[in-house]
């Protein structure tokens, strides 16, 4: 998709991210700069030690850099006081994990209100209808009732999405989301992102994964704390299309 007419939704200038481990000081980000603009699917890819998890956790609002810059929907995150800072991450970005992250005790519609007890703004009854709502976009409103053992790794999943969906975040940050999942059940959770995306939602998602990473437009390499590549990807897998050519499983064969 052109750039014309998207506004820039994130903006990482010369981050850099140093941590103190007894007399040595480690480097974890050394220097990273990008933009991501409105509607985009990017991917961040990089292997254990590359500072992948260091800037996810910048990206999230959820840890601050040493020096530079983050700027999030135009407001700049390093002079901002710790509750502003979560307030900001609660209204401008959906969280996903790889685990879930689901209250074990609630049911799929209570855990996808779960952002929504922070905003004094919305009443009981707007809650109930945001949460319906979300549920619906990732297909699962009739399992509303249900608690998470009562769901699959798929369906919790799309639970986890319903609740970053319900805040109408600026940006989605998927940290692994297919992580715990079968090729199957990943390639459905991510053809859901790319419908999401399709209809103008912002997708950062963080995998080591090369096969997950052709479903977005573009990929981040980080290497040894400083962005090794940042490549458009003029090809982009169909996901739905992927999951229709994956061999049925014996058990549902007919």
């Amino acid at each position: 998709m052109s750039g014309a007419g998207k506004r820039v939704i994130l903006d990482v200038r010369h981050i850099k991210r140093e941590f103190r481990m007894g007399a040595e000081t480690v480097h974890a980000l050394r220097g990273v700069s990008f933009s991501v603009l409105s509607g985009e699917f990017l991917t961040i890819m990089g292997a254990s030690g590359s500072g992948k998890t260091t800037l996810l956790n910048t990206l999230g609002c959820m840890d601050r850099p040493t020096s530079g810059e983050y700027i999030l929907d135009g407001e700049q995150t390093h002079s901002l006081k710790r509750d502003a800072l979560s307030t900001l991450r609660n209204r401008k970005i959906g969280f996903v994990f790889q685990s879930f992250n689901l209250l074990a005790r609630t049911s799929a519609l209570e855990n996808v209100e779960l952002p929504l007890l922070y905003n004094s703004s919305v009443s009981a009854k707007e809650r109930r209808e945001l949460a319906i709502s979300a549920l619906d976009k990732v297909g699962l409103a009739h399992r509303s009732d249900h608690f998470p053992n009562q769901l699959s790794g798929g369906q919790q999943q799309r639970v986890a999405i319903a609740r970053a969906l319900v805040n109408d975040p600026v940006m989605i940050l998927a940290d692994e989301a297919t992580g715990n999942l079968d090729t199957r059940t990943s390639y459905e959770i991510m053809s859901l992102f790319q419908e999401l995306n399709r209809h103008g939602k912002t997708v950062i998602f963080v995998t080591h994964e090369p096969d997950i990473a052709t479903f977005s437009g573009r990929t981040l390499k980080l290497k040894d704390g400083l962005l090794h590549s940042d490549l458009k990807n003029e090809n982009i897998a169909n996901a739905a299309k992927s999951l229709a050519e994956l061999p049925i499983p014996k058990d549902e064969e007919v």
